[in-house]
């Protein structure tokens, strides 16, 4: 018997390797697809309060100076610094850090700061800053030495209207539990971290070019335009806001 008489067409050795692969790549899609939805799910239990609330460790924020809080514009200040506050959280209450310094340890004061804007979220302006608030604000090239380059920021001009103060950080709220979808999620966690799959699975969605941007804080001086972003026929007021 010929095989070109059969009702039906073989498949090759090629074809089969590519079904195989072709149904390994769904199968992860659907277990991405899977574990997003077990988080969204995660993310909507609601908010149980406690009967018995309790402290874990302490809370550093800024707060109005005792002379604002008496001014006649302590009410705008108190909104501004809802906006731009910025709370750090510690299990004690001296917020020291250990640094190791050559072959010893010492323990340094954590610095915090308000809240300052990138030039994108200063345009974006999530926080809903009104034209008063942001006259109170100024760019600033800020060296960042994390990353090793100078960025762009819109940092608040009074910052001695503020002080720093510790308070003990009480919890009153807990997320309601779900075991069952505890051990889905982490069903699904193991199985993509244990054979490293989630390279493989962003290769699929978004293609062989897809890489880890790096976060880019700001042009060199000397290579930034000022007319870059506007349009030939804006006015000349335009220009001169920049």
């Amino acid at each position: 018997m010929d095989i070109h008489d059969l009702p039906y067409r073989l498949k090759s050795a090629r074809r089969k390797k590519r079904l195989i692969k072709e149904a390994f790549d769904k199968k992860l899609i659907q277990l991405n697809k899977l574990q997003d939805k077990l988080n969204t799910e995660k993310k909507a239990l609601p908010w149980i309060p406690l009967e018995k609330p309790y402290q874990k460790g302490w809370k550093r924020e800024f707060v109005l100076t005792a002379k604002e809080k008496r001014g006649p514009k302590a009410d705008f200040f108190e909104g501004l610094l809802s906006k731009i506050n910025f709370p750090v959280y510690h299990y004690d209450e001296t917020f020291q850090v250990k640094k190791k310094r050559r072959m010893t340890y010492e323990y340094l004061n954590q610095p915090q700061f308000l809240r300052d804007f990138s030039p994108y979220n200063w345009r974006l302006n999530k926080m809903l800053l009104t034209d008063e608030e942001k006259a109170l604000f100024e760019r600033k090239e800020i060296w960042h030495e994390q990353y090793r380059e100078w960025a762009v920021r819109f940092v608040f001009t009074e910052p001695w209207r503020f002080e720093l103060a510790i308070k003990p950080h009480f919890i009153y709220l807990v997320k309601l539990g779900d075991e069952l979808l505890e051990q889905q999620i982490g069903e699904v966690h193991n199985r993509l971290r244990r054979d490293n799959l989630w390279p493989y699975i962003n290769r699929i969605k978004r293609g062989n070019t897809y890489k880890y941007w790096k976060v880019i804080f700001s042009e060199q001086p000397k290579y930034i335009n000022e007319f870059k972003n506007n349009p030939k026929y804006a006015s000349k007021e335009a220009y001169l806001d920049y």
